[in-house]
């Protein structure tokens, strides 16, 4: 897509339909949310322009393509800008993957709001569209841990005209035809997956709490929260939610239109092979290309949507929990792009999407594109219509170590061994082919705590130690000498001091300590970020432990006992736990 004016006037371009200014580096792939969507409004037509991580001091750098004929869009980038830019414990990190180079400090903080406010300076009357993670999960009021207050929707603080949520190809693609038509955007008001902002409640939406029953730390208020995220999430799914809205202190509504239906089959496997280069533009060559590109340049995209439900993931609210996987045949035809790439040298380094082995819909209600929205699928036990079947998705796998040129495909998106270990027909298979063929030594899995206390405030459930054992016992038998390399988060809602020292006691006996162990970092959109805000589990409204300040930094360190750096927290820790007896058979070396 073109960056500059030189670049329309090659295409013979007097003008852009759209205008998508991005808080990331342009990299013409589809796992980058810009490219995605510029294509899929391409082949529907339109002339689609990108200002890339503008000079947001500079209200010229807006300027740059001049005025859309349709309209400015605009995303934050494939992150929350300020997860990008912060840690869990709030330091600035100092390198930006969506950035050339690797370069922190080229898009500002809460991105959305100044890249609005720039095109409003310089284009006062455009139409303007907000969208990507940042907007989706920022639709409503929403509890902002850097601020540490409850915020307004981002549609309302940005003044944008509407706000896309989810991944939005639907919803745009609707829009760009309407606008097209000749329809203002001021009158495009029902378009599922979107919210817009209105004057009056209509009268057949339901009613959220209200900002200002939300917006303070008393406890009526807090519940008051914990019911305004249960409603939300009690209409996620695209067959039965109905039309929300939340009355603000302006006395202006935020409306809620039903989630976009999940895209068919057919329509991912187009998305898919749109004609992406695959490539970062030329203009970050010389800083070293885009290092996040490097991670999914020989990777594939195959399902979207998550099932798994973890309080601390985003994802049920953002793609949705219906799974829809890619064809077989549309998977082959990418592979075999990919191996005449430049660059290619053998290996597929993924092939998944959330979770790579959700590839099928799980239940009749999935397959008509729906989810049931007052009960989990794999939580606190697996549903019983869900039906495991890896069977498709090992199909796929099969047929690509097939294809000439392959030497390897690699899984590295993520597994449930959970979902595996309920396949009775086919896991065992699967998980076979995944230690034969599939794995590169090390296999990344997520067990995130051993108490079970813990595992239920994170939505969370599985025999983790029956799963290690097959992967092992497959592993001996085929001569191989693999690993699992497990992902863990510390101090997460539900987590005390005593379930953190039973975690490092667990570490401890298993020999096993992990290298990276993931702090709760509470963001926009989670249950596990209501339970931090509110101190209640909104599903039963029942107060649970949250660990903060010193006592999240001691439960971390525990997770890190053997470290000498670490060594006066954990005893720390211990004492406050009344376990200062375990001080020794911690750190023994």
């Amino acid at each position: 897509m073109p960056l500059s004016r030189k670049e329309m006037e090659e295409r013979g371009w007097k003008e852009c339909d759209f205008i998508l200014v991005s808080g990331d580096a342009y990299v013409d792939h589809p796992s980058f949310a810009a490219a995605l969507i510029s294509r899929v409004l391409e082949a529907g037509g339109f002339r689609v322009g990108i200002i890339p991580q503008p000079d947001w001091k500079n209200p010229a750098s807006y300027t740059v393509l001049g005025r859309p004929r349709l309209a400015f869009l605009v995303g934050a980038g494939n992150m929350d800008s300020m997860v990008a830019h912060y840690t869990a414990a709030k330091r600035r990190r100092r390198e930006d993957a969506f950035s050339p180079g690797g370069i922190s400090g080229l898009r500002p903080d809460r991105a959305l709001l100044v890249y609005v406010e720039g095109i409003r300076r310089a284009y006062k009357e455009a139409a303007v569209i907000i969208g990507g993670i940042e907007a989706s999960l920022r639709r409503f009021a929403h509890y902002d841990y850097w601020s540490d207050k409850v915020r307004r929707s981002i549609l309302l603080d940005s003044k944008a005209d509407v706000l896309v949520y989810g991944m939005g190809e639907s919803a745009i693609l609707e829009i760009a035809q309407r606008l097209n038509a000749g329809e203002k955007i001021s009158d495009i008001n029902d378009v599922r997956g979107t919210c817009i902002r209105s004057n009056c409640r209509p009268k057949n939406a339901l009613e959220l709490p209200c900002f200002e029953s939300v917006n303070s730390r008393e406890s009526a208020s807090l519940r008051s929260y914990a019911e305004h995220f249960m409603i939300q999430k009690m209409n996620a799914d695209p067959l039965s939610a109905k039309i929300l809205a939340e009355k603000n202190d302006s006395g202006r509504w935020l409306i809620q239109n039903p989630p976009a239906l999940a895209l068919e089959q057919k329509e991912l496997d187009r998305i898919y092979e749109l004609p992406f280069t695959k490539r970062s533009h030329p203009i970050y060559d010389k800083a070293g290309g885009i290092p996040a590109l490097k991670e999914v340049s020989f990777s594939m995209v195959s399902s979207r949507g998550c099932s798994g439900g973890c309080s601390f993931c985003s994802i049920a609210l953002h793609q949705g929990r219906t799974i829809r996987g890619r064809s077989l045949e549309s998977l082959v035809r990418e592979a075999k792009e990919l191996t005449n790439m430049s660059g290619y040298k053998g290996y597929i380094n993924d092939l998944g999407g959330p979770t790579a082995n959700f590839h099928v819909p799980l239940c009749k209600r999935q397959e008509k594109g729906g989810f049931c929205p007052e009960r989990e699928c794999l939580f606190p036990l697996p549903c019983p219509e869900i039906k495991a079947n890896h069977g498709p998705y090992l199909d796929t796998l099969n047929a690509l170590r097939r294809l000439k040129g392959i030497k390897k495909v690699f899984i590295r998106s993520g597994l449930r061994f959970d979902f595996i270990n309920s396949d009775l027909a086919k896991g065992r298979e699967f998980l076979e082919a995944l230690c034969k063929y599939h794995v590169s030594g090390q296999l990344k899995v997520a067990p995130e705590h051993s108490s079970p206390k813990v595992l239920s405030a994170m939505g969370k459930n599985g025999d983790y130690g029956h799963f290690c054992k097959q992967f092992f016992d497959i592993n001996k038998r085929l001569g191989l000498k693999q690993y699992i390399i497990p992902y863990y988060i510390s101090g997460h809602p539900g987590s005390s001091l005593e379930d953190a020292v039973q975690m490092a006691l667990s570490l401890k006996k298993s020999g096993f300590i992990p290298d990276q162990v993931q702090d709760f970092y509470p963001t926009p959109g989670t249950l596990s970020t209501v339970m931090y805000y509110t101190g209640l589990d909104p599903r039963a409204f029942e107060p649970i432990h949250v660990p903060k300040g010193r006592e999240k930094k001691l439960q971390k360190a525990l997770f890190h006992y053997n470290k000498r750096e670490n060594s006066s927290l954990v005893r720390e820790a211990l004492k406050q736990a009344g376990r200062e007896d375990l001080y020794d058979v911690l750190t023994a070396r």
